[in-house]
């Protein structure tokens, strides 16, 4: 079962030869989620072969330019495409409106539907909900309104062991409530559910942390994640820089992943000025050892585990 990251972009604010604006894929289960779009996007997911025209849900965090304005360009290709189906899109309210002016100015419509959803700023909450999985967003810390985003696997139910089913010849019911962890009567003898079953695979989670600078409250809506995405545009002797326009240092990221317990941390928005991110990893690593810097085009899967 697929949870697979694509960085489609891991530059900060100005866009470089090497990196390209915030923006990422999402596949949980062949359900695709991009999250942010920075400039590029829609090149970028050509260029990484991620299928953008499976793309239902669209995640904005806040209304910095560098993480929404390739959003116009590929509704548009969308659009220019035949696209019918609704797409939705969490974001900051105004977002709407600017979709709204673009249409009006350029006097086009969009032959789909756009099912919106305002993101809330002061609290944890639930954005999307289906058999497999949720989506939740909360309140991150930066210079305008922001959102994290945390993307979390339901667990899924126990397993059929396969042998058992004809050995012991059992019904769908039976297989039902055995799956459900109940003990069931099958020929007057009663089956233990621990015998014939063994456990589904666990909730995966991922947590989108950017922008945003240090603040250990975000600990308690991230806590034990498999994988955090927590911005990192300084370094550490660039600190003063950091507070000042609410980012992050590398050193920073890393101790939030590593009070948050989490299994693995990815750093991006990287500022243009660094041409090289060795420096970020090193400096990562001293705090949390299990840290990747971003590149564009970096692909991060998320096994199933029981």
């Amino acid at each position: 079962m697929k949870f697979e990251l694509t960085i489609l972009g891991c530059g900060g604010a100005i866009p470089t030869l090497e990196r390209k604006p915030t923006s990422q894929y999402l596949n949980i289960q062949d359900r695709r989620f991009l999250i942010d779009c920075g400039e590029g996007t829609q090149v970028q997911m050509r260029k990484f072969k991620c299928k953008f025209s499976k793309i239902d849900h669209i995640f904005i965090s806040h209304l910095h330019g560098d993480h929404f304005l390739g959003i116009f360009g590929y509704l548009s290709s969308l659009n220019l495409l035949g696209r019918n189906n609704d797409i939705n899109i969490y974001a900051p309210e105004n977002l709407i409106n600017l979709l709204e002016a673009h249409n009006s100015i350029s006097e086009k419509n969009f032959n789909f539907k756009i099912i919106f959803h305002p993101l809330n700023f002061l609290k944890f909450e639930r954005l999307y909900d289906d058999k497999i999985m949720e989506v939740f967003s909360f309140p991150v810390n930066h210079s305008v309104p922001t959102c994290g985003f945390l993307f979390k696997e339901k667990t899924t139910e126990r397993r059929m062991i396969k042998e058992k089913i004809k050995e012991l010849d059992l019904s769908i019911e039976s297989i039902k409530k055995l799956k459900n962890s109940e003990n069931c009567e099958v020929n007057g003898v009663l089956i233990n559910y621990n015998d014939v079953t063994e456990l589904g695979n666990r909730s995966r989670t991922y947590a989108y942390c950017a922008d945003s600078q240090y603040d250990e409250k975000i600990i308690s809506y991230i806590e034990n994640v498999d994988l955090i995405y927590h911005e990192a545009t300084f370094l550490e002797n660039m600190k003063d820089k950091a507070v000042k326009t609410k980012h992050s240092t590398a050193k920073q990221a890393a101790t939030i992943a590593l009070k948050a317990k989490a299994k693995q941390l990815i750093i991006g928005h990287f500022s243009a000025r660094y041409d090289s991110v060795e420096q970020f990893s090193k400096e990562a690593k001293e705090i949390f050892n299990q840290t990747i810097s971003a590149y564009d085009g970096y692909t991060h899967q998320l096994k199933a585990e029981n």
